[in-house]
């Protein structure tokens, strides 16, 4: 045999299967759609009341450790002028801000804590969305595999006595897009 027969017969075999691809894919058509649930479902609960995807996450952290600082430096610099016996309303100003922003912190500083809890406890005792995900497309990979691949290997190198084999000829894939498909945008797999 010559060395570049398998080759051949490899190649042979891809063209065939790409030509058959719609029918091997939809032997595993159940399998795959509850593999895109599951996965759609997985993106969906990874998202938090924090993980918008937005400022909200960054704000939520921020705003109570700016409001802090900002509280304990104005609080400080009021009491100082205070005790300095300052003349004017600048001190009681001063201090009345640093309640006001440290009032805030608290509020933020609760509000963020409440989020995170609640993102936690919605997703206590449930198991890892990945693994679920993971083990569906494996699922549907096994289904492909059994239900779709190996059927069509079978009836396309294995002869049967009552049936003859009928060579496959190349997927229409393989050629050429017409024009007027590129112009409507109609994909050529048709």
């Amino acid at each position: 045999m010559a060395p570049w027969a398998p080759t051949r017969a490899a190649g042979r075999q891809r063209t065939c299967a790409l030509a058959h691809a719609d029918d091997i894919a939809a032997a595993a058509e159940v399998p795959y759609r509850s593999y895109l649930t599951v996965r759609r479902a997985a993106r969906h609960e990874t998202r938090g009341p924090l993980d918008t995807g937005s400022l909200l996450p960054a704000l939520a952290v921020l705003t109570p450790l700016v409001a802090g600082t900002s509280a304990a430096a104005l609080l400080l610099t009021g009491g100082l002028l205070h005790l300095a016996d300052a003349l004017g309303p600048l001190p009681g100003s001063l201090v009345a801000a640093g309640w006001t922003l440290a009032l805030v912190a608290a509020v933020t500083g609760l509000g963020t804590l409440a989020a995170l809890l609640h993102t936690a406890l919605r997703r206590r005792g449930v198991p890892p969305a990945a693994d679920q995900v993971e083990h569906a497309r494996l699922v549907w990979r096994q289904e492909l595999l059994d239900r779709g691949m190996l059927p069509h290997l079978r009836r396309h190198l294995l002869p049967h006595p009552d049936t003859a084999i009928t060579p496959c000829s190349p997927p229409d894939t393989l050629s050429p897009c017409p024009a007027r498909a590129r112009e409507d945008r109609t994909p050529c797999s048709d």
